[in-house]
């Protein structure tokens, strides 16, 4: 049980790091989730403080699921009892959710969508590409980050459900109810752009800073 808390808590406090409070600040002098959509992303720094402030969010934020993953396999292989498939879910959906609610940063965060990409990388390496490319064409065809983040997102457990290799982990549990909760997370944090869409409101993707 002690493993289990441990990698939980590490990739807890990995994720409640805001890369983009952090950078905004120091590149900007002032809190991104002042602008904008009041968001703790990479959309939101790209619209609000520049590129070079959203690719720094967002290998930050990448960079954390990456991390936490990591550990929890480090983890696995030290304490030898363990469901070592197990712990490379609790760090995947706690990094994320410590993205999402950070503790160091009054638990307003992001949507989570970079921190799943590391996740989904290091997960699956093969699920993770496929749910990539499938984000950016949605992307290019919509114009609109929402739709690719969530479509990757839906289509994340049902890929698990087709595939039973290339997993960083596959002695213990298996990842489809951990790839649907981290799919409901994406979606759940998405859920006022889903609305938006839904009325033909949503922002269109813009590599120009707004004032």
């Amino acid at each position: 049980m002690a493993a289990y808390i441990i990698v939980g808590l590490v990739a807890y406090l990995l994720g409640s790091i805001s890369f983009s409070v952090i950078i905004s600040k120091k590149m900007a002098g002032f809190d991104v989730r002042e602008k904008g959509s009041g968001n703790a992303g990479a959309t939101n720094m790209l619209r609000s403080v520049g590129k070079k402030a959203a690719a720094l969010t967002l290998l930050g934020d990448a960079l954390k699921g990456v991390a936490a993953i990591l550990f929890a396999v480090i983890v696995g292989v030290i304490a030898k009892n363990s469901d070592k498939a197990l712990l490379v879910q609790v760090a995947g959906i706690l990094v994320v959710v410590g993205h999402t609610f950070p503790i160091f940063f009054g638990f307003k965060g992001g949507k989570g969508v970079a921190t799943s990409l590391g996740v989904l990388l290091m997960t699956n390496w093969k699920i993770g590409l496929i749910c990539l490319v499938f984000a950016l064409v949605l992307m290019a065809l919509t114009k609109m980050v929402s739709m690719g983040s969530v479509g990757a997102a839906i289509l994340f457990p049902i890929l698990v459900l087709f595939n039973n290799t290339n997993f960083i982990v596959s002695e213990g549990s298996g990842y489809f109810i951990y790839s649907v909760i981290l799919a409901v997370i994406v979606a759940f944090n998405h859920r006022s752009n889903i609305q938006r869409i839904l009325n033909g409101t949503e922002n269109k993707l813009s590599f120009k800073k707004k004032d």
